[in-house]
């Protein structure tokens, strides 16, 4: 026999009629002619005269305040159906636009991380749920404010980063394509210049050999668009793989006009000099930060213009381990000496990459392969023959 008391009790609760004919307490058994057994419940009910009849819970607590009371219950089914599409909006947000959204939580791997937990809370919360609908009108209206949430938490934060900071939008790292220089990806947005001049960005430390390793190719390409010093050299961490790696002290050079031209760039590096092994440097600026959260997976990273960026070393350190610290304190002297002459064996490990970076900074100052030379020429920057050949053949292959 039908529990009609039930029936109202469920009804008043939310449930739809097909979850209340299944509830096993409301004891409704219908014919298998009868067609969907939720129909059949509710044609039962208004013949048999039950609707509008009050049960002794009713007479306690009107209808719609128990409705009412029900749906202001956080239960975990209710905070599930709630932090689900706020994260995950969040996420998509975030990971959509790393620069400005995903600054202060990234996406990848903070809010995946978040999302993956509340996801899981949800299912759990299902699962356990022996009683009431899994989904209602008033679970869709929890996920439809979620949902908004998400966009309005995303959006602020976003905002304020834009607004505020000044932080520039940067697309996903899925996003990037690869470019002709090797290791380096073009990045699809806005260009990041200083004063109408290219900015060159460096973020390492001195203690990463592969870090050291690099910075001879950076500062041969910085200093054949300006003069350029004092350079400090140096090794890299005893205690780190390829111990006492030569290396150029990036961090504050100082810059001037070369050849009666000012320079062609801006260079910033967020640099550690600590020495301790595995301390990052901080970042100056938002849009340091940006171009580190969405594209560094570690150090060295080299960014250009804000159009190219290249994760990883640009050269071998083993390359430059006959002239490392265990080889004697001359080893960085040496390297300097090649490198400066553009002769010698470290010269031939640091040349390829140096050039790269050249072709891709005179790119961002309008020149290309057929325009270079006047850039180069003895009139301007006096770059050798053989830089200046191997420049215009890269910035030819430049896309």
């Amino acid at each position: 026999m039908v529990d009609w008391d039930r029936v109202q009790q469920l009804r008043s609760d939310g449930w739809d009629w097909s979850d209340i004919a299944k509830d096993p307490k409301v004891d409704f058994h219908p014919d298998a002619s009868a067609g969907s057994p939720g129909r059949a419940l509710r044609a039962l009910y208004h013949r048999t005269g039950r609707r509008g009849q009050a049960t002794s819970v009713q007479k306690t607590v009107p209808k719609r305040l128990r409705k009412e009371e029900a749906e202001r219950k956080w239960t975990l089914t209710r905070f599930g159906w709630l932090t689900v599409p706020l994260v995950g909006v969040w996420s998509a947000l975030a990971y959509v636009a790393p620069s400005p959204i995903g600054l202060l939580v990234p996406a990848i791997p903070y809010l995946a991380l978040a999302f993956a937990a509340v996801a899981l809370v949800l299912i759990y919360a299902l699962w356990r749920k022996t009683e009431g609908p899994r989904w209602s009108a008033f679970y869709r209206k929890t996920v439809v404010v979620g949902v908004a949430a998400g966009v309005l938490v995303a959006g602020g934060i976003g905002l304020a980063d834009a607004l505020i900071f000044g932080c520039p939008y940067l697309p996903p790292a899925s996003s990037l394509s690869s470019s002709s220089g090797p290791g380096w990806s073009y990045v699809p947005t806005a260009a990041w210049q200083s004063n109408g001049v290219p900015v060159v960005f460096y973020y390492g430390a001195t203690w990463c050999p592969y870090c050291s390793a690099s910075s001879w190719a950076m500062y041969k390409a910085l200093t054949e668009f300006a003069t350029v010093g004092p350079p400090q050299t140096s090794f890299s961490a005893p205690n780190d793989v390829y111990p006492g790696t030569p290396e150029v002290v990036l961090v504050g050079l100082s810059f001037s006009p070369k050849n009666g031209h000012g320079p062609g760039l801006d260079f910033e590096a967020a640099e550690d000099t600590s020495g301790v092994d595995q301390s990052l440097p901080g970042t100056a600026s938002c849009y340091q930060s940006a171009y580190v959260s969405a594209y560094a997976a570690g150090i060295p990273f080299f960014v250009i213009n804000g159009q190219v960026v290249h994760p990883g070393a640009l050269v071998d350190p083993g390359a430059l381990e006959p002239w490392d610290h265990a080889n004697g304190t001359g080893g960085p002297s040496t390297v300097m000496s090649s490198v400066t002459s553009e002769s010698g064996t470290p010269w031939s490990y640091v040349q390829g990459q140096a050039w790269w970076i050249m072709a891709y900074i005179a790119k961002y100052l309008g020149y290309n392969a057929a325009t270079v030379s006047t850039l180069g020429g003895s009139s301007y920057y006096d770059w050798s023959s053989a830089t200046l050949s191997g420049v215009t053949a890269d910035l030819g292959s430049i896309t």
